[in-house]
């Protein structure tokens, strides 16, 4: 989901001096996310060191499938479905039902197989993350729909998520496809372009460039403009009143010679009530049943905001989507 640069390696060190064990898990979860999930995953298991490859969606992908005849990572968690779906494929993941894994509403959970090779946690979706103060003192009006972005006033002021290398890119690029038809999408695209400032390879970049000021509109998802909004930055987060493109975030096991009983007990944890509680604060919805309130910022019927999404259709034609995109649109792209 989402915020890039270089590969990042996070050790989390648990107990001192050593360990009894140790699994190295891969994920696109928000760097401000990690730490704090995991402090739970710490205290029950404090002889379990846990090892985090942290990068945007589509890289961490990259690198899953790049390694697939020699894997090193245990665990994928909190990285797009769509993209766990094309793993699947590929034959990379190992089949695990997680304990409690019947908590979990079945939408949100691989049914195509009896053991279950996916297991979803929580959904981000697209958000238009607006600096309030630079639009107010343009005179230039807040957009609320897909439709407005194409206003000629925002010439040069918008920055998107590349969809190659960013789920939260890839996700909105989907959602406009199936909201529109593709051949209306394609042509909302080609003016949508005239407007585009830089597509950068990130979820969350374009969130933090309009808080800066930098551009007045960067196409994100709602967390990272919220949170943003929390540090005190100029902005809101807009919903689009036609209805949000989005992904789940979701976690797999690695098929490898060698599973490890630490892994199973990582994939445990990442759906139990002392995780969920966790993801609640970062997203409006999440994969169990519950009675936790909406997060300030957030539609008050977060459910309501979602597009129809068939997953299986978004991740069967990524390769061609991102293809044509690429034709359309790449001569934008920031450099990595």
């Amino acid at each position: 989901m989402k915020k890039i640069g270089f590969m990042i390696l996070l050790l989390f060190a648990f107990l001192a001096p050593g360990f009894s064990s140790e699994i190295t898990v891969y994920t696109a979860l928000e760097d401000d996310q990690i730490m704090r999930y995991l402090d739970s995953f710490k205290k029950k298991y404090p002889d379990i060191k846990v090892n985090i490859v942290r990068d945007s969606t589509g890289v961490i992908a990259a690198k899953l499938i790049s390694e697939k005849n020699n894997p090193v990572a245990d665990v994928v968690w909190g990285t797009a479905v769509t993209n766990l779906i094309g793993m699947d494929d590929l034959g990379m993941l190992e089949e695990y039902s997680p304990a409690g894994i019947e908590r979990v509403l079945q939408n949100f959970k691989d049914t195509k197989n009896k053991v279950p090779h996916w297991v979803g946690i929580d959904i981000w979706e697209t958000a238009f993350v607006c600096n309030t103060v630079e639009l107010k003192k343009r005179k230039l009006p807040v957009p609320a729909t897909y439709k407005d972005l194409l206003n000629p006033v925002y010439r040069g002021q918008i920055v998107m998520s590349h969809p190659a290398s960013s789920g939260t890119g890839y996700l909105t690029v989907s959602a406009i496809l199936q909201l529109m038809g593709e051949n209306k999408g394609w042509e909302y695209m080609d003016k949508l372009n005239e407007n585009i400032a830089q597509y950068v390879h990130s979820g969350s970049k374009p969130a933090k460039m309009a808080g800066q000021g930098e551009f007045l509109i960067g196409i994100s998802f709602g967390y990272r403009g919220i949170i943003q909004k929390q540090k005190g930055e100029p902005v809101t987060t807009v919903f689009p009143k036609e209805g949000s493109g989005w992904d789940m975030e979701s976690n797999a096991l690695i098929k490898k010679k060698k599973i490890k009983n630490e892994a199973k007990l990582f994939l445990d944890w990442a759906i139990s009530d002392d995780a969920m509680k966790e993801y609640i604060k970062s997203f409006a919805i999440i994969s169990v049943k519950n009675n936790y309130p909406v997060p300030e910022g957030y539609s008050k019927q977060p459910l309501k905001q979602l597009i129809k999404n068939d997953f299986y259709w978004t991740s069967k034609n990524r390769d061609r989507i991102l293809q044509e995109w690429s034709k359309r649109y790449e001569s934008k792209s920031a450099p990595k």
